[in-house]
């Protein structure tokens, strides 16, 4: 009935830094982007890394985060790394600090960074 999650939804505050922070750092590409005429929505832009998805959405007046770390809702996206070290000094080489980590949590490691809001992104390599 159900085969995976499609795509993950972000409006961020400059569609344009976030496309550029997306694709020339985190390696995601364009899949689609238009124009759309509805009230809030100016643009919609979907970014693919390899199956997994992002969806981002251009609108006319977006408003600031509230940033509180134990509000309901979702917290953040992960994404899944090979090498925690080499990521983690490719990052930082591309002015993109650790903002929590990297920790060892055994078969595990993790770290956290932020998007252009500060929207928080979990990097784990398995």
């Amino acid at each position: 009935m159900f085969k995976r999650i499609d795509h993950v939804e972000i409006i961020p505050s400059d569609i344009e830094v976030s496309i550029t922070f997306y694709t020339e750092i985190l390696g995601f590409k364009i899949k689609q982007r238009e124009e759309v005429d509805a009230p809030s929505i100016k643009e919609v832009v979907f970014l693919e890394l390899n199956d997994s998805m992002l969806e981002l959405l251009s609108m006319k007046e977006p408003q600031p985060i509230n940033k509180q770390d134990r509000q309901v809702g979702y917290r953040m996206l992960a994404l899944e790394v090979e090498d925690m070290d080499e990521v983690i000094t490719y990052l930082e080489d591309k002015g993109v600090e650790v903002s929590w980590g990297p920790v060892d949590l055994g078969p595990s490691k993790r770290a956290e960074i932020r998007d252009p809001d500060g929207l928080p992104i979990e990097l784990r390599q398995w």
